[in-house]
């Protein structure tokens, strides 16, 4: 009998908490490290907090290229609730969006893109 249960134990171990830590460590590994930093400016076109269980604040700007050519578009993800909350103020306006890339993140409740906003700077209108 104590073969048995220990049997059980044992599977519950290889088949629930193995997976589980092991999503845990992919998780935190994706969110610790990043694969690139950067910058973009363009306009603030859109920030959200959107989602029906995970709730994340998604955005995008607008990227001017050359006259006669559509702007490109930069859609990106943030984490931080103060730098959303200056993005909010910001909406409109011309911004310098400081960024970390973390490629592999295995969950939207991260956040939909892998672009996060570290930091946000206004700039002023040309």
């Amino acid at each position: 009998m104590q073969s048995r249960m220990r049997w059980v134990v044992y599977a519950v171990l290889g088949l629930v908490v193995v997976p589980a830590l092991g999503f845990a460590a992919w998780v935190w590994i994706t969110l610790s490290y990043s694969y690139s930093s950067g910058e973009r400016a363009g306009q603030l076109q859109k920030i959200s907090h959107k989602g029906w269980v995970c709730k994340t604040w998604e955005g995008e700007i607008t990227m001017p290229t050359q006259p006669g050519i559509p702007p490109q578009i930069f859609t990106f993800s943030v984490r931080d609730e103060g730098v959303a909350q200056q993005l909010v103020k910001a909406a409109g306006q011309r911004v310098s969006l400081s960024y970390d890339q973390h490629m592999g993140v295995p969950t939207k409740c991260f956040g939909e893109t892998e672009y996060f906003i570290t930091r946000v700077q206004v700039l002023p209108n040309q």
